[in-house]
């Protein structure tokens, strides 16, 4: 694997990588010492359930073609302590989904979120400061959707009676019937809050990371990334009828086999058996999965600090194939001054034909 830098647009329809010029190196202020980074170009392969989009977008004339607009989504990643280390949820997605064949409980900002629910924890301007929105509508509206749809996907509720107490797990049928309504539109979230007394816990929530699907989407979301812990007296359950698949899995076992089939055969649907991790997840899932394997505990991965930079994946091209690449500032390395390998997860790629 290499480290490569921004690249500059490509003559023909995708930027060529190669063609570089040397990365900025960001020392920080003046006036404080700060520690050194540097910009580097991660490249990964395109997942199977891209590349027809991917292969269309080209033919049509890439960026000529221009792309499709952005809906908001949301994805909360729920983080517990194994008894071997950090766990997280996954879930199984049907059809082609921009959040990827596997991803973390999430979904589109639907209308209903534009409704008046109340809450205790960050204020809309605070949290549309954190995530870099455009406007405190657009915050607002993501941030009821992250704890809906975990609640319509999981049935983990962050809410509460007030902002020191959260609901405790209902289990039973009628929570159930309550997030089938909520799912299918039938009832709204805000409804289903109201009468149960309660108001949402934003305060639970971390931001980690924002993502807009790549311009060869044909439906194109920009996703804004959430962490939390499970609720005390809270379990995970799938929602009936539609949920397929979903699991605790040890995050630092899962990175470990990340180049085999595990996962992919464990879920056992038809477009994941035989698939390395890369080929079911996005980008996002991955970088933010490497993540999670780099922190011990949950403490400490809540601990971070971070900026929340918006990313997205453009198409490249890498020794002739067609790839998926985005820039990232890291840190530099105190030993050689340079950063450490970094650049395509795997080495083989798919060109668009």
């Amino acid at each position: 694997m290499t480290t490569t830098p921004s690249q500059k647009l490509y003559t023909g329809v995708v930027p060529v990588v190669g063609e570089e010029r040397k990365p900025r190196i960001f020392t920080g202020r003046s006036s404080a010492p700060a520690a050194r980074t540097e910009q580097i170009q991660r490249l990964y392969k395109i997942p199977e359930f891209m590349r027809t989009a991917a292969e269309t977008w080209v033919s049509e004339g890439g960026e000529d073609a221009g792309a499709c607009s952005l809906r908001q989504a949301a994805s909360v990643i729920f983080v517990r302590d194994g008894e071997d280390g950090l766990e997280t949820i996954l879930t199984y997605r049907p059809g082609s989904s921009p959040l990827g064949v596997v991803a973390f409980p999430g979904g589109t900002v639907t209308p209903g979120d534009d409704d008046a629910t109340p809450w205790y924890g960050p204020t809309p301007d605070e949290w549309s400061a954190k995530f870099k929105f455009k406007n405190v509508t657009c915050a607002r509206r993501t941030v009821i959707a992250a704890i809906r749809e975990s609640f319509e996907e999981t049935g983990l509720l962050l809410a509460g009676e007030d902002g020191q107490n959260v609901a405790e797990s209902g289990a039973g049928e009628e929570q159930m019937s309550q997030r089938e309504a909520i799912a299918d539109q039938d009832k709204s979230f805000g409804q289903f809050l109201t009468s149960c007394g309660l108001k949402l816990r934003t305060d639970l929530l971390r931001p980690v990371s924002r993502w807009q699907s790549p311009d060869f989407f044909h439906k194109r979301y920009d996703i804004a990334y959430f962490t939390t812990v499970v609720p005390v007296g809270q379990n995970a359950k799938l929602l009936e009828g539609k949920g397929v698949w979903g699991s605790w899995v040890n995050v630092r076992t899962l990175m470990e086999s990340k180049d085999t089939s595990e996962l992919g055969d464990r879920i056992g649907q038809p477009n994941t058996v035989g698939k390395t991790l890369e080929e079911l997840v996005t980008p996002a899932v991955m970088c933010m999965l490497e993540s999670l394997a780099a922190s011990e505990t949950g403490v400490s991965w809540l601990a971070k600090r971070r900026t929340v930079e918006v990313k997205k994946p453009v198409l490249v091209k890498n020794d002739g194939a067609c790839m998926l690449s985005f820039t990232e500032v890291v840190p530099v390395s105190s030993k050689t001054g340079t950063l450490g390998t970094v650049g395509p997860l795997r080495s083989t790629s798919v060109a668009p034909s």
